[in-house]
């Protein structure tokens, strides 16, 4: 479990309700920034390299939590990508 600011362990969040409204909130972020960026600039080309941004951060993650753990590493389990980043350098310094 890693600590919070204060230096004592956090507390998973467990609650179904609570998870549901955390993914909401991350939906609704995305939304509004990626509607406020295409007003800022509303062009094909920045509608489109947002979409590919998107598209690939979303793959990327899927790669660092499901990919690894059910394939590359199945021993080891990752709590944020921080974690998954600290895996991938000592995985390479072997």
């Amino acid at each position: 479990m890693l600590p919070n600011l204060k230096g004592q362990p956090m507390k998973q969040l467990r609650s179904e309700r609570w998870i549901t409204i955390k993914a909401v909130l991350f939906l609704i972020l995305g939304l509004l920034a990626a509607g406020l960026l295409i007003l800022d600039r509303a062009t094909l080309r920045v509608g489109l390299l947002l979409a590919i941004s998107t598209w690939s951060f979303c793959r990327f993650y899927y790669f660092a939590f499901y990919v690894v753990e059910h394939y590359v590493d199945p021993s080891y389990r990752f709590s944020g990508l921080a974690s998954f980043f600290r895996y991938w350098i000592r995985r390479e310094r072997r």
